[in-house]
């Protein structure tokens, strides 16, 4: 492709672009054109409202089906449903990838625990454990310390060091996990085992499935004409440490849980996020995770969009994945964490370059029509992210302070405040769907955790408009305007700890 280096900056600015755009526009007119400022704000509101009335009843809907899942012994199905297009369920293996850095034994020893209390045949899973070699000593000796207690109980348990410095490759999770995957081919190539009988799932270290997981993914699987040809997401919940994070912490934290399970219910935007799974077979052949990006769990979704010219998609799965709260002693050191954790998830915002890129390739067939749609929902939904909580929180409220008492007195100033109301009666709304949500997912409330602490699992969410307005947008903006400017970011690995 001629001239990529120049389209690949295009593409990279547009997205920080159009938000400092929005956002200094909106604040220089609200000084010389109040009224201009102040309809614009009365038409956002009026849309987030909508918005949030919509992704309030998806969100419903999703727990709903969540509910009704529950407790289904899908290995049970699986056993029941005889051969699927060419494949049965004694076929089936379960490979789990754990690219680890310097996570220790409180971390890893619960997710494989966690894979031995599955209800799934142990004879048909195995685990690889992906150490960074810069880690040091210390992670070898806990992964070979996993390695002898647990090896028995699974078909296989590879322990592997990722090196350092290969060319071509930075810095990143993706790296680790290609190198992971590519260790299990060598055993799946000696065993004689077939590619498209194995479900690879890539898990962050402290990633806990519930016993029903693999049971469900095999299900999926099995029962899927177009297996190769979709990724299967479980719903994430971070209930590993909830109980003893701080409440900042909980709640973005709950909040990204609800997002993905509002994502379950609009799949022309589904991607894959943190934890998935998909055929090893696909992985192979698509040639693994990037190497040299951030966001390499959403990025193997367009990976495989372009490979298959826009025939993928991603599968649902009504079962959850336990993860850490990324949490501190202070709250302040809480907030630093969770914003650099969110930065990351922002910086997904590479994604729209890469997909544009991947658009102008000769080869490429996928219709022009569902081009354009997947590109614009990438960068709305990052455009989104970055302007919403700011126009709320900072600008909404210019208008009526600069225009003064004759501006108050239109029909437009006399509306703002009215539409502004509403938007907060939704919002309480949705609150409340988030706080009977929340009671329903938690876990038992370990002992040395006071039962008033029940109480402030409820009472935390009279945070969130602050914790919106400080760590809602600014995440966002930050990784648009590194990227727009080219001061690209390396991976920061979020210190995962389970003190109380």
């Amino acid at each position: 492709m001629k001239n990529k280096n120049f389209y690949k900056r295009l593409f990279e600015i547009i997205p920080g672009f159009l938000t400092w755009a929005t956002l200094l526009t909106l604040f220089v007119l609200a000084f010389i054109k109040p009224l201009w400022v102040a309809i614009f704000v009365i038409t956002f509101d009026i849309y987030w409202v909508i918005r949030v009335s919509y992704l309030t009843t998806l969100l419903l809907f999703a727990y709903r089906k969540l509910e009704k899942e529950k407790g289904t012994d899908w290995t049970g199905k699986c056993r029941s449903a005889g051969s699927q297009n060419g494949l049965e369920f004694g076929n089936i293996y379960h490979a789990v990838l754990f690219p680890s850095y310097k996570e220790g034994l409180d971390i890893l020893t619960p997710s494989i625990q966690a894979l031995e209390n599955a209800n799934y045949p142990k004879d048909k899973i195995i685990v690889v454990l992906s150490v960074e070699e810069r880690a040091g000593e210390e992670a070898w000796k806990n992964a070979a310390a996993l390695q002898e207690a647990h090896g028995k109980n699974f078909f296989g348990f590879l322990i592997t060091r990722h090196p350092d410095g290969i060319p071509g490759e930075i810095k990143v999770k993706g790296a680790n996990a290609t190198w992971g995957a590519r260790v299990l081919k060598d055993l799946l190539d000696s065993k004689n085992i077939d590619y498209g009988h194995v479900i690879m799932s890539c898990f962050d270290a402290d990633t806990c499935a519930e016993k029903e997981y693999f049971g469900c993914l095999a299900y999926h699987f099995l029962t899927n004409p177009r297996r190769f040809q979709s990724s299967y997401q479980p719903i994430p919940v971070y209930n590993n440490n909830i109980w003893h994070a701080r409440s900042i912490g909980r709640i973005l934290e709950l909040s990204s849980s609800f997002m993905q399970m509002i994502e379950t219910m609009r799949l022309e935007k589904f991607v894959t996020f943190s934890s998935h799974s998909m055929s090893f077979k696909t992985l192979v052949d698509v040639g693994y995770w990037p190497v040299d990006m951030i966001s390499d769990d959403s990025v193997i979704y367009w990976k495989c969009f372009l490979y298959f010219h826009g025939d993928y998609t991603v599968i649902p799965m009504y079962v959850t994945v336990s993860m850490d709260v990324a949490t501190g002693k202070t709250i302040l050191e809480t907030m630093a964490k969770q914003y650099r954790q969110k930065r990351r998830w922002a910086w997904g915002v590479e994604n729209f370059p890469y997909l544009m890129l991947g658009y102008m390739d000769e080869n490429s067939r996928i219709p022009l029509r569902k081009k354009i749609r997947r590109a614009l929902n990438i960068l709305e939904s990052h455009y989104t992210w970055a302007i919403w909580a700011i126009i709320i929180t900072f600008i909404a409220p210019l208008p009526i302070i600069l225009g003064g008492g004759l501006f108050r007195q239109t029909a437009i100033g006399y509306n703002l405040p009215g539409v502004s109301v509403m938007l907060f009666y939704i919002s309480l709304f949705t609150i409340l769907i988030c706080i009977f949500i929340t009671m329903r997912l938690l876990p038992p409330r370990p002992k040395d955790v006071k039962r008033t602490k029940s109480i402030l699992m409820i009472a935390q969410w009279l945070l969130s408009p602050v914790v919106a307005a400080l760590l809602g947008s600014t995440p966002a903006i930050d990784a648009q305007t590194r990227l727009m400017l080219g001061r690209y970011m390396g991976f920061q690995v979020t210190e995962k700890s389970r003190e109380k």
